[in-house]
């Protein structure tokens, strides 16, 4: 049954990825048509094999560095490797596709008029000075190092986001997504919380880079989307950009151990030297999303990371 009195025709870009395909089994769910446009450079089928029946839902296999010629009423623009291995394999084609990628969507949706959502991230604000991060914050970021390619080609998207939207009245949205993590987490990807999660569950050693003191903000999926769909959802008044993660804080350190503790693992902690550009601190300021979208998460470390190693165990044994 249909929750929305109009079933809206959706682009989700990157919507066989982690975040995508959550977007579209929510999407779907809340009664629209969606079509899931994808590479499948770092997104899996597997992620959506489960809606390739569904009459709402579509494939198609395409990379958003190329032209799209589709009919939509509103754009989800996700695609983008996010983990450091995957965006720092091929960094000029990580590059290519916020830039690239972020022009050939913005042409789209222009050309349709429609709605359009960037998923920004949390890297716009390199290794930051404030603490926590509000949305007025310009950053400081490395132009040239091994994380530029991610860093820089989202800033440059949500440049081109402004500029489409001061030029040609385009309504648009710009997210900005801290750590997020949850089921369909690819277990290579490189980030923390995977991570830990498949060392201590094949009971290797957890790596830590430096300390273990850096400290992060872990947004569970099933919130993180919920503030999607009502960033899609504002007046065209509001554009953002909207910081949206957990704010609730712990160190590195603090995670391995929960991981260890939570998986019954005999996993040992291991240090190594902390990795280039690294942010020692990541916390989002999160008062604009509760004020223009009454968003807040909902769902704690512990619920999430029961749910997320139960994914973890059944796809790994």
């Amino acid at each position: 049954m249909m929750k929305n009195t109009i079933r809206k025709k959706i682009l989700v870009t990157g919507g066989a990825g982690f975040l995508g395909s959550h977007l579209c089994d929510r999407l779907l769910s809340d009664g629209h048509d969606v079509l899931c446009v994808d590479n499948l450079y770092t997104g899996t089928k597997d992620n959506i094999k489960h809606l390739i029946a569904n009459p709402f839902f579509e494939l198609m296999r395409h990379d958003v560095t190329m032209p799209l010629y589709v009919e939509v009423d509103e754009i989800y623009n996700l695609a983008c490797p996010a983990s450091p291995i995957h965006y720092q394999h091929d960094p000029v084609q990580t590059t290519k596709t916020c830039v690239h990628g972020s022009i050939n969507m913005l042409g789209l949706a222009k050309r349709l008029n429609a709605r359009i959502l960037q998923a920004s991230t949390s890297e716009v604000y390199g290794d930051p000075r404030i603490h926590p991060q509000t949305e007025d914050y310009w950053g400081h970021v490395n132009p040239i190092g091994s994380r530029s390619c991610y860093d820089e080609g989202k800033r440059c998207a949500e440049t081109l986001f402004f500029d489409y939207y001061r030029q040609h009245n385009l309504d648009i949205k710009v997210a900005r997504i801290f750590n997020t993590y949850g089921t369909r987490m690819h277990p290579n990807d490189g980030r923390v919380v995977s991570n830990f999660i498949v060392q201590a569950l094949k009971n290797q050693s957890i790596t830590v880079y430096g300390s273990g003191e850096q400290t992060r903000s872990f947004c569970y999926v099933d919130d993180l989307i919920e503030a999607l769909v009502r960033m899609m959802g504002t007046g065209n008044s509001f554009t953002g950009p909207v910081n949206l993660g957990n704010p609730v804080e712990f160190t590195i350190l603090e995670l391995a151990e929960k991981v260890i503790e939570m998986t019954g693992s005999s996993s040992k902690i291991n240090f190594e030297s902390l990795p280039q550009d690294d942010p020692i601190q990541r916390q989002p300021d999160i008062s604009l999303a509760r004020e223009r979208l009454g968003w807040e998460p909902s769902i704690s470390l512990e619920q999430g990371l029961k749910k997320t190693i139960t994914y973890f165990e059944q796809l790994l044994f």
